[in-house]
């Protein structure tokens, strides 16, 4: 496989013998999708970045990380994030932190704004031997939830976990609709990756809500609360009782004291971007739509009307950047008992305040997808912008770094939703099919180096989504990095004791069907009465593995040698069919999941993923992709956690998994 200097691949493939070359046409749409300036046919020139492992002297010397600034004397001054400045005497010195420089060259003009230096630790930390639960957070109400789980909610998940043995919690991604009718209900199709959605506030829990509501918290509480009564979550009316609510506790505040200061100094802190996110909101709530159906004096940042309707709504642009420091606080007490492994999607709405304060640095163009494959003849279009590489690298990887940083401020891990997109990035022309669409490369060094020295910076582990499509070299680069691999019980050939020990292992995700709702048939009913072709060979084929178990969810006490064999076994004897070696059809569901989670402990990998909705024997999954059934990212758990504490398989399953950790 070739790429072009616009760093397009040729082709791609659709099968493990089948090659497709992109057209002349796809390779013109992919060249204008990246704006290159009036009047180029070429390329923009790369903008100086160099890419050097701490300790090292130079910058490394690969393809995509500044390869022709690599090859120069190096001598000048490398100014340190600090503003400390260093001498580099035909080296960069070995003893440069951690941290984003920048060189100057002996003899640099005084408008010379020198090249970027990203000293990276080259490995993130790694988490320590255990498991977690994996929970849709707003599924997971209490009893005194408001229709929907919150961030109190959280914390009393996450001690309960941690009383269970958990280390951490797998959560989906918590990023914020906007603020307008209906409420967005999908997490990864959000207005922003780097702040937190309202709908997690618990009122209560917010410091003067009871002087400000008094009485009224209480009625509103009851209204709150009697959202509880269905499984269907209502964001729309969740969303107007609690900003009405939240709207009126604001008003209120106190204007000066400790808790005003403290505001005051997170909300410096946070600087441009917390208050460019608050100025969206307003203009969004104002107009009722996403930036790119605003007048053109305010659909930039940057343009002065933007300001001047700031300083207008200064009260309720604080209101909104309250709103998030409440959300900080309530998460960070969250995170307090166990860690949290937040969830990166691979992009956002356009229309939302991301795609707002990026504009210039996304293409609009063309949205990220994936090719065509034998389960999707037509290929997939998850609707979300591209980064242009170009001008991301020319941006010094500031949207990307923000990002890394607001996710990791509270939380001990980090999952990356396909990880592939630090290599490459499949683009899909608007309006075109995903046949028409090619692989776009992104510069992989320098993602790879950010991700570690923000991982170390925050002290946060990193697990890499992993599944589908993976081109040779990416996984060992990613362990190279101690970024954990993604591995699932539905998938994997190999048995799990052989399951490497960098990852994260699991027996399915919230975009697959539970266990029971595979095992008892009620998933592939719901796809079809959706309308959605069902995969029969792919379910034929998951089905046939869970048959393979063989019910191995009391046999607690064997070791992994053992473990090795009975698995080893279990291939064999279900490739053969043998009936006396593989679960019967009328195995219950809560006995499929017991061998499931049982194989599942058996893994060595690092963290071992205990799905929620699994533990509960639910057949309902979080989401049936390539559908917009109103039910996606909308029903919560069968029962509160109140009544799931009490759960007796929940308990069976953590002692389970727990078993190597304790070993």
């Amino acid at each position: 496989m070739a790429t072009d200097a616009w760093g397009i691949d040729d082709g791609y493939s659709l099968s493990a013998t089948e090659w497709r070359e992109i057209s002349e046409d796809t390779r013109a749409l992919m060249r204008r999708a990246m704006k290159p300036p009036a009047g180029l046919d070429t390329p923009p020139p790369r903008a100086p970045v160099w890419v050097v492992e701490r300790g090292q002297t130079h910058p490394v010397s690969a393809a995509g990380a500044g390869t022709d600034d690599a090859t120069r004397d190096i001598r000048g001054t490398l100014r340190l994030e600090s503003g400390d400045e260093l001498s580099c005497d035909g080296a960069l010195p070995a003893s440069a932190p951690s941290g984003y420089h920048r060189f100057f060259h002996t003899g640099a003009s005084a408008d010379d704004e020198g090249t970027l230096v990203i000293v990276s630790p080259r490995r993130c930390p790694l988490p320590d031997a255990g498991w977690c639960f994996a929970a849709q957070v707003y599924s997971a109400r209490t009893r005194e939830s408001w229709g929907i789980g919150d961030l109190v909610d959280l914390d009393a998940l996450g001690r309960w976990s941690r009383d269970l043995g958990a280390r951490s919690l797998l959560l989906n991604p918590l990023g914020p609709a906007m603020p307008t009718l209906p409420q967005q209900p999908s997490p990864y199709f959000i207005s922003s990756r780097r702040f937190i959605n309202p709908l997690y506030l618990r009122v209560e829990a917010v410091e003067g809500a009871r002087e400000a509501l008094g009485d009224a918290l209480d009625a509103l509480a009851r209204a709150g609360r009697a959202h509880n009564q269905t499984r269907a979550i209502d964001r729309d009316a969740i969303y107007a009782l609690k900003i009405g609510a939240l709207e009126r506790v604001f008003a209120a505040r106190a204007k000066s004291g400790a808790s005003a200061e403290a505001f005051a100094a997170w909300r410096r802190q946070r600087g441009r971007s917390l208050e460019r996110y608050a100025t969206f909101n307003v203009i969004c709530e104002q107009r009722q739509a996403g930036w790119p159906a605003w007048p053109d004096a305010l659909r930039h940042p940057d343009n002065p009307a933007v300001a001047a309707l700031a300083d207008e709504h200064a009260e309720r642009v604080t209101f909104h950047a309250w709103l998030q420091y409440q959300l900080d606080r309530q998460l960070a007490d969250a995170g307090s008992s166990v860690a949290i492994i937040h969830d990166l999607p691979v992009g956002f709405d356009l229309g939302g305040a991301d795609g707002w304060e990026w504009q210039d640095v996304l293409s609009m163009d063309v949205a990220v997808g994936a090719p065509p494959d034998p389960l999707a003849l037509d290929g997939q279009n998850w609707g979300v912008p591209p980064f242009i590489p170009w001008k991301l690298r020319a941006a010094g990887y500031a949207p990307f770094i923000d990002t890394l940083r607001a996710l990791m401020a509270h939380g001990g891990g980090l999952r990356m939703d396909h990880v592939m997109s630090l290599s490459r990035l499949f683009w899909v022309p608007h309006g075109e099919s995903a046949q028409l669409g090619a692989y776009v490369r992104y510069d992989f060094d320098a993602m790879l180096a950010i991700v570690a020295l923000e991982a170390e910076r925050a002290g946060a582990f990193v697990v890499g989504e992993d599944l589908g499509t993976v081109e040779e070299g990416v996984r060992e680069a990613l362990g190279a990095h101690n970024i954990l691999s993604y591995r699932l019980l539905y998938f994997e050939d190999t048995p799990t004791p052989e399951w490497p020990r960098l990852a994260m292992a699991a027996v399915t995700t919230h975009d697959l069907p539970t266990v029971a709702g595979l095992w008892t048939g009620s998933d592939v009913a719901e796809q079809r009465a959706l309308g959605v072709t069902v995969g029969e060979e792919g379910t034929a084929e998951i089905r046939r593995r869970l048959r393979g178990l063989r019910g191995r969810a009391n046999d607690g006490d064997h070791d992994s040698a053992s473990a090795a064999a009975s698995d080893s076994a279990a291939l064999a004897a279900d490739a053969l069919g043998d009936p006396a070696d593989v679960l019967d059809d009328d195995a219950s569901a809560a006995d499929v999941v017991r061998a499931a989670y049982a194989r599942l402990a058996d893994a060595p990998s690092l963290i071992r993923v205990v799905a929620l909705e699994d533990a509960l024997v639910e057949p309902t999954r979080p989401n049936i992709p390539g559908t917009v059934a109103a039910r996606n990212w909308s029903i919560a758990l069968p029962r509160a956690i109140e009544e799931v504490r009490d759960d007796a398989l929940v308990a069976e399953l953590a002692r389970g998994v727990s078993r190597r950790a304790d070993a």
